[in-house]
């Protein structure tokens, strides 16, 4: 709260004073009233309309004015030590008569150097869940089957054509005790209409004595939306987002001045 007053002064003619009673802060100034309040000198005698007014200085005046809200700086609200982005789930899902797909990115993972910087120790996915029907518009999702996609395998189902077929392998217990007891195989084929593709998974676990196979039809408006995706996400799965926001004018610099003759300025040379 700051407090103003306005009072007539013998020599110069009126002080205006701004005091701030919360800081140690005083302002002061003072002019000649014949400038300032000479319409309103005591010793002025004015007429309106054959009425005499006699304007008499007031002795005293005071002003309050509450500043907290315009003047002081607004300080902005900050986050608690320690606290994160909250995390999001996200994905596409694809309903069909006989199943049901749902399509989720997986992040890639980082180790620590010794040097306090990071490294890519293991690339994202894409996860592909199938949903066998389980009735009218109703999926049974304990009986669901998962297929991870590598960015390698995404890049073979971007670049299919309308009639281009893949087929993927996989094998869990890979290097395994128990390798070749459970095979993965995911089929992507042209609809004999050329509507579309088939998603074909198939799935024989020997450990749980299970023979799975589950398919569905996507339309090509559902697999445009699939590669679009998965073109937007392939740098994020890839970790070069991170190395992209943390790139700095001067460790460009700094590599440089170390390295005169680096590789990519021999490469750029040739």
């Amino acid at each position: 709260m700051s407090n103003f007053s306005l009072s007539p002064s013998p020599t110069s003619g009126f002080s205006l004073n701004l005091q701030n009673p919360t800081k140690t802060s005083y302002l002061s100034f003072s002019s000649s009233i014949n400038t300032i309040f000479a319409p309103l000198s005591s010793n002025t005698t004015k007429s309106f309309s054959g009425l005499t007014h006699k304007a008499a200085l007031p002795r005293n005046l005071s002003l309050t004015c509450r500043h907290s809200d315009y003047f002081e700086p607004q300080q902005q609200q900050q986050q608690p030590q320690g606290a994160s982005t909250p995390k999001v789930f996200v994905g596409y899902s694809i309903y069909k008569g006989k199943a049901a797909l749902t399509v989720e990115p997986r992040s890639p993972e980082f180790s620590p150097l010794d040097s306090g910087a990071f490294k890519l120790s293991k690339e994202g996915m894409v996860m592909l869940q199938f949903a066998p029907a389980a009735g009218v518009r109703q999926y049974d999702w304990s009986r669901k089957q998962v297929f991870s996609l590598s960015v390698t395998e995404i890049g073979s189902i971007i670049s299919l054509g309308a009639k281009d077929s893949c087929e993927f392998f996989h094998d869990p217990n890979k290097g395994r005790s128990d390798e070749g007891r459970v095979r993965k195989v995911l089929k992507v084929e042209p609809l004999p209409d050329g509507s579309g593709h088939f998603f074909n998974l198939s799935v024989q676990n020997k450990l749980i004595n299970l023979d799975e196979n589950i398919y569905i039809p996507v339309t090509k408006a559902e697999f445009a939306v699939l590669v679009s995706a998965f073109n937007f996400v392939m740098p994020y799965l890839l970790g070069w987002h991170t190395a992209v926001n943390s790139f700095k004018p001067e460790d460009a610099s700094r590599s440089n001045n170390a390295n005169p003759r680096s590789g990519a300025e021999l490469e750029w040379n040739r």
